[in-house]
């Protein structure tokens, strides 16, 4: 590969000819990982000293959250184990090669499974290191060398081995750590909203689709009713993952039920994403097959939060859609319902307790069709509902528009990450 002038080939690649590299132990003074109190005859407490597992060092920073405490006394007993502010914790286990910087707590301790490195050469800046730690190849260069082993680890010794392309000077090291944690700044605001806008909406489904708050204009009691007077219940044509394919009618998975996050499945602007069955449709039992407005609910989920985990079918044209294992399909029976209501009045807490309590299974929760048909509905006047959805899908409009610049943010910042630390762009 030809390099332009001004740059050089290194073991890191492409970078300009007035940068170095360096490996992290030339960098680092300390660079060691943690313990586990329990092997030294300590015990966990209910509060104290924050001890920080592996899953700490999430893919979005340091989730404390996930952390556990230990007494002063195991703190001060486990002093190879202490962080500090700054210091950059790298998993060494498990999800290798996740990186973040400590900082906001006064003190903690770390496990085995997290490496600990602390900058101490005046000639690296700390959040450069952690910024170029954080790009995916240099992580994936650590799963590398996980490869073929059965639980992922690497050692301190391949951590200390990490090398590092540095700009000659402190300030140009500075400077674009500067620019990617503005990036950083703007993704976690734009999360925040977003998550306060998923919380909203929330609570105004929790308060429309129950009665307890009425929209103007609107008054009297509402009826409840049984899924089993509003649908008429089947199930779905079963077929395994390995048979799907892109060729053939659509085909409805429990699985990406399951992993979907949204209410409904629309088959014109689905119509990519939605795998195919390469099966003649005389084979398949026409309750199977899905109409606009039809609902179709999991039978099977591995907890009980996704016992009640549906999607509402769009699909105006008839477009041959079949649904899949471990489905239960609901057609409507009656005009009770609205189709776009029906998008949203499954996820209150009632309904949701109501399928759990429905549910049977140890390992794997199910749901039967003749348990779903005795769960009970609050059902309002048809231009109610009506109402209720339109003002739950402008929430879902504002929700899907920030979790484009959610999306759009973080791809500018991985363009940035991969300019500034290659050198292809300077900033002083």
């Amino acid at each position: 590969m030809e390099v332009k002038p001004g740059y050089k080939q290194t073991e890191v690649g492409v970078i300009p000819e007035d940068w170095t590299v360096s490996t992290l132990s030339a960098l680092s003074t300390f660079i060691t990982k943690g313990a586990t109190p329990t092997t030294y005859g300590f015990k966990w407490e209910s509060s104290g000293i924050l001890f920080l597992r592996s899953e700490c060092v999430a893919e979005t920073g340091l989730d404390l959250s996930q952390s556990m405490f230990i007494s002063d006394a195991a703190h001060a007993s486990l002093r190879r184990s202490a962080v500090e502010e700054g210091d950059l914790l790298v998993t060494i286990t498990g999800y290798v090669g996740r990186v973040v910087v400590f900082e906001g707590v006064a003190d903690a301790n770390i496990n085995q499974h997290i490496a600990r490195v602390r900058i101490s050469s005046p000639l690296a800046s700390s959040r450069f290191v952690y910024h170029y730690l954080s790009l995916p190849r240099v992580r994936s260069r650590f799963n590398a060398i996980t490869t073929g082993q059965a639980y992922p680890q690497i050692s301190l010794k391949q951590v200390r081995d990490a090398e590092i392309p540095l700009p000659p000077t402190r300030a140009e090291q500075e400077a674009i750590a500067e620019a990617l944690s503005a990036a950083d700044a703007l993704i976690e605001s734009l999360e925040q909203l977003l998550a306060k806008k998923r919380r909203v909406k929330q609570g105004a489904m929790q308060q429309l689709l129950t009665g307890k708050k009425r929209l103007p204009d609107f008054g009297g009691e509402w009826e409840v009713k049984c899924l089993g007077d509003l649908f008429n219940f089947s199930g779905g044509f079963t077929a395994s993952r390995d048979q799907l394919s892109s060729d053939g009618y659509f085909y409805l998975h429990y699985g990406d039920i399951h992993t979907s996050k949204r209410s409904f499945v629309d088959v014109r602007s689905d119509y990519h994403d939605i795998p195919k069955l390469n099966v003649p449709l005389s084979r398949v039992s026409p309750a199977s097959l899905l109409d606009d407005g039809d609902v179709v609910f999991v039978d099977a989920s591995e907890d009980d939060v996704g016992t009640s985990k549906h999607v509402v079918v769009v699909n105006p044209d008839g477009i041959p859609f079949i649904s899949g294992l471990h489905t239960i399909v609901a057609k409507c029976g009656s005009n009770a319902l609205v189709n776009e209501y029906r998008r949203y009045c499954f996820q209150t807490a009632e309904i949701r307790a109501q399928f759990r309590f429905f549910a049977v299974g140890t390992k794997v929760s199910g749901i039967s069709k003749t348990n779903i048909q005795r769960i009970t509905l609050p059902v309002p006047p048809g231009a109610e509902q009506t109402a209720i959805a339109a003002i739950l899908s402008d929430m879902d409009a504002e929700i899907d528009a920030l979790e484009a610049k959610v999306a759009k943010a973080r791809k500018l910042k991985q363009g940035m990450m991969q300019e500034l630390l290659t050198g292809r762009i300077r900033l002083v």
